[in-house]
């Protein structure tokens, strides 16, 4: 069952699940589609163009669920981009106390005008459109795939890609999804394909398939609100396509954009994210690696 905080969010986990843009929705590589911002003289905090002075602003929606956040309280830093953003907050030189939390709507987050944060997380792909109206940063997530099955079925008990080749999965038309299970998993048997994404749960629920595959995101939604004893089989990595990718959002033009990469790049190149990433939405989150 899902725990409180998470039952209070349901309903935005219903908007974060169009977040994840289906493969007919061009997606980008990592910060490919922001515009060049104009960059500050120096990344140093005192240098910064900030909204408040001396601190800096990250937005997110409420309630913030998990494993994104942890009891709804973006500023304790546990949970995926809570972590992240303390992270990239650390490497601009803020301190915890330096750190203030904005309340934004989902999708108020990426539509054209001023902004009331510096820059924002929250579960955003990037794609053409939005960057159309704002920034973002390079990605700090590229999102993976998942398995989600009823419980006690033999799909749910899999451990590994292998073990999924005989299954019968079903998985929406026209997705990211539908291409790593045809690249990925390679069934003996081809998929059931369904044009909606409920269809795909309905299958699930009254077992015409073993096993659905979806994004992660959409994932922990299906095992929380959608189908009754379910759960997530594993995560795993697409090999082929533009990569879908979750980035901070800015206010169009911001030069904070600059900086923000540079503290991504070098999370990046020191393990740190990969080392959040397992933390917060690897086995602890119910989603353990498939390979």
């Amino acid at each position: 069952m899902p725990r409180p905080s998470m039952l209070l969010a349901l309903a935005a986990l219903a908007a974060v699940a169009v977040a994840c843009a289906p493969a007919s929705d061009s997606t980008t590589k990592a910060g490919a589609s922001s515009p060049a911002s104009s960059a500050p003289a120096s990344c140093t905090k005192d240098q910064l163009a900030l909204k408040t002075p001396g601190k800096l602003t990250i937005g997110t929606d409420k309630p913030a669920y998990e494993p994104w956040f942890k009891d709804d309280d973006p500023a304790n830093g546990k949970g995926f981009e809570s972590a992240v953003a303390h992270a990239i907050a650390k490497q601009l030189g803020f301190q915890n106390g330096e750190i203030t939390w904005a309340t934004v709507k989902f999708d108020s987050a990426f539509a054209p005008g001023r902004k009331q944060f510096d820059f924002d997380v929250n579960q955003v792909s990037v794609t053409p459109d939005r960057a159309k109206v704002v920034a973002f940063s390079d990605g700090y997530y590229t999102v993976k795939q998942a398995v989600v099955a009823l419980d006690g079925s033999k799909a749910a008990s899999a451990t590994d890609l292998a073990s999924l080749k005989t299954a019968k999965i079903g998985v929406q038309v026209g997705t990211t999804s539908l291409q790593a299970v045809k690249d990925v998993i390679q069934p003996s048997a081809e998929p059931n394909v369904y044009n909606e994404q409920i269809d795909v749960v309905n299958a699930l629920k009254n077992k015409q398939v073993d096993a659905v595959v979806v994004d992660l995101p959409t994932a922990f939604y299906v095992t929380a609100a959608q189908v009754e004893n379910s759960k997530m089989v594993g995560q795993f990595s697409a090999t082929s396509g533009t990569p879908e990718v979750f980035g901070a959002v800015f206010e169009k033009g911001s030069p904070l954009v600059s900086c923000v990469n540079k503290a991504i790049g070098e999370l990046t190149a020191s393990g740190e994210l990969a080392k959040i990433e397992t933390e917060w939405l690897g086995s602890a989150a119910g989603a353990p690696e498939l390979k």
